[in-house]
């Protein structure tokens, strides 16, 4: 990407939101737009790096054998009466948007349970079909009445919501286990870490719930954690009747090891038994002959969240003052950025031609009358986490390499560059 296309604002760093700095730096420039509270425009630094999670995702859904689908955004009233829930979610919860008109009554989905259950039915009518997982990823919608953290929680976000479909309990518990270690792999990927910790199923259903939690101090919820087993509690469930034997069913035994901890709840797995396929009618046969209700599970990562806590985690301090972020290699949008002064202009768009035709990512600084100081500012601005420098240094044979998070430079010829980048 050549810069001069992108129209980045000039910002003022000191100017910067102290809390989610990361964020207030992509709005300033322009990367972010808020609409209105809880509703943005994405700009194509964004764009990208969501994309790149979401690749990241769906190649371990797809490893776990889940088969990717896309359910309708606008739903039916009538499928939401089938499960008793339209009313919970438009008027005890009031949490969904809601469209009446001369075609009927509609919702903008907040989440996908009812869809998932007519088109599993429809599709799994035997036991021999079973065991399945659908997820899609998509945008829900939810009448947030306090928005916060920017993209920490917004009334639109895309989510990627998955839905499994067994025969009985004991094969919905596998299904959930195994759901368990695909997210472990997907925030390892990724590079989040996660705490696994109990929690309350909420409006979705099932008794049996288990979040994703990042432990930041930026983050709306409160766990006690087990450093040691790297297992926890929201402590939400400290409320529940029935605690110690939910609690202890997670492998919780000890509270004198649990610290209590902010965190951001990136994930979230329940297990719905057959609360969804009863209250719809909608069943499997069994290989009797006889008519059976699915144990249903439902699984949900937030992407914008995960986006937001990856560049926050990246934000760049010069003492008390923001300098920037850089954003992790391995999920970049782009991997390096080439600064130049005029005598070097043509060696540099020669790199910067020779990075992509080698498929590096690369964003080229071509913008004109700006000095190497405020180009160096503007890679930490974007996010790039790496930098080539070509200045009044550069002898046209080795090329310096810097590391925007660790300052590490490294000398390379142009034969050995790619390696290094890959």
């Amino acid at each position: 990407m050549k810069l001069s296309k992108l129209n980045i604002k000039k910002i003022n760093l000191n100017d910067v939101d102290t809390n989610y700095s990361a964020q207030d730096i992509l709005l300033k420039l322009g990367e972010l737009y808020q609409f209105e509270s809880g509703i943005y425009g994405y700009g194509n630094i964004w764009n990208k790096l969501q994309k790149n999670v979401e690749n990241i995702i769906i190649d371990e859904l797809d490893k776990a054998d889940c088969i990717q689908v896309d359910f309708p955004k606008l739903q039916p009233r009538k499928i939401w009466d089938q499960s008793n829930r339209w009313d919970i979610y438009t008027k005890e919860s009031d949490i969904m948007f809601t469209l009446n008109n001369n075609l009927g009554e509609y919702g903008l989905a907040p989440t996908a349970e009812e869809c998932a259950t007519i088109f599993g039915a429809n599709r799994l009518p035997s036991y021999k079909s079973l065991p399945t997982i659908y997820y899609q990823i998509g945008e829900k919608f939810r009448k947030e009445i306090r928005t916060r953290g920017y993209l920490f929680r917004t009334r639109i976000f895309t989510m990627m919501d998955a839905y499994s479909f067994d025969t009985s309990e004991e094969e919905m518990h596998r299904t959930f286990n195994k759901m368990h270690d695909v997210y472990i792999n997907i925030f390892n990927r990724i590079g989040v870490n996660i705490v696994p910790v109990i929690s309350d199923g909420g409006t979705i259903g099932g008794r049996v719930s288990e979040e994703f939690q990042a432990l930041t101090v930026l983050g709306e919820d409160t766990v006690l954690y087990d450093a040691e087993k790297n297992i926890g509690i929201n402590k939400e469930v400290l409320d529940f009747n029935d605690k110690d034997t939910f609690i202890k069913a997670f492998g919780v035994s000890d509270f004198k090891n649990l610290k209590e901890y902010h965190s951001l709840e990136l994930g979230n797995n329940f297990e719905l038994g057959t609360k969804y396929s009863d209250s719809m009618k909608l069943y499997f046969t069994d290989e009797n002959g006889k008519n059976k209700p699915y144990y249903m599970g439902c699984y949900g990562i937030g992407l914008e969240r995960i986006v937001a806590c990856i560049l926050e985690n990246s934000v760049i301090k010069e003492d008390t003052s923001i300098k920037g972020f850089s954003i992790p290699y391995n999920i970049a949008p782009y991997k390096v950025q080439i600064i130049y002064n005029e005598k070097n202009q043509e060696e540099a768009k020669k790199l910067y031609s020779y990075l992509l035709e080698n498929n590096i990512p690369t964003i080229l600084d071509d913008r004109n009358n700006l000095t190497i100081g405020n180009r160096i500012k503007d890679v930490y601005v974007l996010g790039t986490p790496k930098m080539i420098i070509l200045g009044n240094k550069f002898d046209g044979i080795s090329y310096e390499i810097e590391d925007t998070k660790t300052n590490e430079k490294i000398s390379v010829k142009i034969n050995d560059i790619i390696s290094i980048l890959k």
